[in-house]
């Protein structure tokens, strides 16, 4: 009998260790798999080869130690395992992610790696991308014009930040226009991409590079880990956020108000701001085109995510 209800052999194998306080056979594992006891022995050494400490002798198979919970493989996501794409390096999950919607690959499809070689941050900038911190990129096909894509990475920033501030306990603040800090310390960014025909989005790619435990690179960024006083699991971070984003989804909020929900979170509104060499106003948030408002002496200038940027003074 199949008891996997919609897991694959080796999500359901993983579950089953878990829960268990023995070892357990491979006939038992097999029998309640609905799998033969070479498909088990198959997924258990494919499991330990992934790094899971799992040990084998002739009472059947267990976990052995405590795991660090930090695993990040499609099969941690349970039946939503086919959505995930995993790779142990890569250039930047957002090629990945390119590469998917061009095969046709369906929204909610995640493209995560342990590292990248050549992790992206906005106009062109390098985003330090070592092991221990989050990187994935979410490909959506939103049914919206291209001046409404905006909302889509306003929203799962929105997301990020919510998660993060429950994580290290820290409140955590969205900075115009796409990063994420702490205590005025860097700790996440976001960086979206689109595909277009005509006016109406054929996809969108969201990628969200999350400082967890790898090491903050320079004086003026941190990571989770420091502001927690432990390491965290990456995997529950991504696991809050998607389910973060999945809410907002469903209840509709991306055709609503999200520069509202992102003004709350915002950090500097109604600080004084210097957007170019010689001109200066006071933040006052965004609108809903994701462009900054800056007002003046003399009037409300409205500035492009893409161009422009602040300095708070």
């Amino acid at each position: 009998m199949d008891n996997r209800n919609g897991l694959s052999t080796k999500a359901y194998l993983l579950k089953k260790l878990r829960e268990a306080e023995r070892s357990v056979s491979g006939s038992e594992l097999g029998k309640e798999a609905g799998v033969s006891r070479v498909a088990v022995w198959k997924g258990i050494h494919s499991l330990i080869e992934a790094g899971y400490p799992i040990h084998g002798d002739d009472q059947g198979y267990r976990i052995i130690e405590k795991e660090d919970g930090d695993f990040l493989y499609p099969w941690e996501f349970g039946t939503n395992e086919e959505n995930f794409h995993h790779w142990e390096s890569t250039d930047s999950t957002m090629n990945r992610a390119k590469d998917l919607a061009d095969k046709g690959a369906e929204s909610g499809a995640v493209c995560i790696a342990e590292k990248q070689s050549n992790g992206r941050g906005r106009q062109g900038r390098n985003w330090d991308s070592a092991v221990g911190g989050l990187f994935f990129t979410l490909l959506e096909r939103p049914t919206c014009s291209v001046q409404d894509y905006v909302r889509y990475a306003m929203a799962l920033q929105c997301c990020a930040a919510k998660v993060i501030s429950t994580i290290t306990g820290q409140k955590a603040w969205l900075t115009w226009p796409n990063d994420i800090y702490v205590d005025a310390k860097k700790i996440a960014g976001i960086l979206s991409e689109l595909y277009a025909e005509g006016d109406r989005i054929t996809w969108l790619t969201l990628g969200l590079g999350i400082n967890i435990n790898n090491p903050a690179v320079s004086l003026d960024m941190v990571n989770c880990a420091s502001l927690a006083g432990r390491e965290c699991s990456r995997r529950q971070v991504l696991s809050a956020i998607l389910a973060e984003w999945t809410a907002l989804k469903q209840y509709g909020v991306l055709e609503g108000s999200v520069a509202q929900l992102w003004n709350q979170a915002a950090w500097g509104v109604g600080m004084e701001v210097r957007y170019s060499p010689q001109r200066t106003g006071v933040f006052l948030g965004i609108d809903e085109e994701g462009r900054g408002l800056v007002k003046t002496d003399n009037s409300i200038e409205q500035l492009s995510p893409g161009v422009a940027s602040l300095r708070f003074v």
